[in-house]
């Protein structure tokens, strides 16, 4: 048998909104959802499920992998909410992207908190 992703819970602030942000973000249609989650869907069946747990919630760090032309969507996305982003996660170059890995990338953070990193190429 082969080992694939299949989903993961992302907490949220708000369950609702984060899911919005993300499908907003990644140009995805809505997904459905069940019990205390509000899901989104990506290639491969893969399932970001957003909770509101009674707890503070703990920076996580999301990398996502994309296509160039989804990449310079993503990128507009994030300048056109005004969000600031960096080239690095020491977060040291604001504003730029980076050029590592043969591809490009940036980091940000979504509306919950959380590091997130689109990136054109993966690391292995």
């Amino acid at each position: 048998m082969t080992v694939t992703f299949n989903h993961t819970i992302i907490a949220s602030k708000d369950k609702s909104a984060s899911a919005a942000f993300y499908r907003e973000l990644f140009e995805l249609p809505e997904a459905p959802s069940w019990g205390p989650f509000a899901n989104v869907q990506l290639d491969e069946g893969v399932l970001l499920q957003f909770a509101e747990p009674p707890v503070d919630i703990q920076m996580q760090h999301y990398a996502f992998l994309v296509d160039d032309e989804m990449f310079v969507r993503c990128l507009a996305f994030v300048e056109g909410r005004g969000i600031t982003y960096w080239a690095d996660p020491q977060l040291k170059r604001k504003g730029e992207t980076n050029a590592e890995h043969g591809g490009r990338g940036f980091y940000f953070f979504d509306p919950a908190g959380h590091a997130i990193e689109i990136i054109t190429r993966p690391y292995l």
